[in-house]
């Protein structure tokens, strides 16, 4: 494909990009350097903006760009609907955010996540369409880089058109400036995306189906609202999910290790410690044992970690580890 030249233009003459994230993955960061890439390294026209709720680690973030030829103007400023990159920055979103709408069969999806592009596919439900899977957690602790450089290596992959180099001087564009000391670093995260990706492309089979893009509307309005702000529905914590809110990390529990003081309970904000009654060996008397996590409410924030006099709690890598199992016998 020649490098300068848009490859593909949906009805309105744009070639879109979507990155779906949570905040603290740095997707509005990266958003700007893939845009800035393409306006000032390749010449096109262009344009980027983020949209996402409360600015806190954790939430549902997207960020959008937009590339056209150099003499069109861009007069809209609204979602990217069907993109012909989809970048995916933590995979959980899937279980809980409709990330794959508008995806047709010429899109690629990028997703950052320790499975096969197979695998990928079938836990996406995508209808067809080229998928590339990039392990950016494991990359980015290898590298001790943030890791959007690492994803943004990774979806330079799938923009055939866009001059590597270009990708490269932007980046420096954005740190090397301010964080100059870890330049050469973001380089190589940026340099092991590019390279360590898996790539398939799947057909529409009919296996499952093409998902439009519908916009969040909600049923609560100034016309239907209760008056005085009633809350109809009870709060619960029951069905909360707090899986994609983690950033490639959880707490490991080493129970053989563990002296039961409850420093982790008390410390962690989501409470997803157990403890049960069980009799002392040594006293006789009947006392609460801490018998793990549930990692359905854990978000890695790793304070436990931090409080635990004893290790019993260390830092690791999630993909490292099989959460669901280690959940199922609480």
């Amino acid at each position: 494909m020649q490098k300068g030249a848009l490859p593909s233009k949906n009805q309105f003459g744009f070639f879109e990009i979507r990155l779906e994230s949570i905040g603290g993955l740095g997707a509005n960061v990266a958003g700007k350097i893939i845009a800035e890439a393409g306006v000032v390294g390749m010449g096109f026209n262009g344009s980027n903006f983020a949209s996402y709720g409360s600015e806190k680690k954790g939430t549902p973030v997207s960020s959008y760009i937009r590339y056209c030829d150099a003499n069109k103007p861009i007069r809209i400023n609204s979602p990217v609907t069907e993109p012909h990159i989809l970048g995916v920055f933590h995979e959980n979103l899937a279980a809980r955010l409709p990330i794959t709408a508008g995806v047709k069969s010429n899109s690629t999806v990028v997703i950052n996540t320790d499975k096969s592009p197979q695998e990928a596919r079938e836990y996406l439900r995508l209808s067809g369409g080229s998928v590339i899977t990039v392990d950016a957690i494991k990359i980015a602790y290898e590298e001790k880089v943030r890791m959007n450089v690492v994803m943004i290596g990774a979806i330079t992959k799938a923009m055939e058109f866009m001059d590597k180099e270009a990708m490269r001087e932007a980046i420096k564009e954005t740190f090397g400036k301010k964080y100059k000391n870890q330049l050469e670093a973001n380089l190589r995260g940026f340099e092991a995306g590019y390279e360590r990706v898996a790539i398939d492309q799947f057909d529409e089979d009919g296996r499952f189906p093409f998902i439009p893009f519908n916009e969040t509307k909600s049923e609560w309005g100034y016309e239907n609202a209760p008056i005085g702000g009633i809350i109809l529905e009870a709060g619960s914590n029951v069905v909360k999910n707090n899986q994609s809110s983690r950033q490639g990390k959880i707490p490991l529990f080493h129970e053989g290790r563990c002296i039961h003081c409850g420093m982790c309970e008390t410390t962690c904000p989501d409470y997803c410690f157990k403890f049960e009654p069980k009799e002392d060996s040594k006293t006789g008397k009947t006392l609460m044992f801490n018998i793990g996590l549930d990692y359905q409410y854990c978000k890695g924030c790793l304070r436990c970690v931090d409080v635990c006099p004893v290790e019993a709690l260390t830092e690791e890598l999630e993909a490292d580890h099989e959460i669901e199992k280690m959940t199922a016998k609480l």
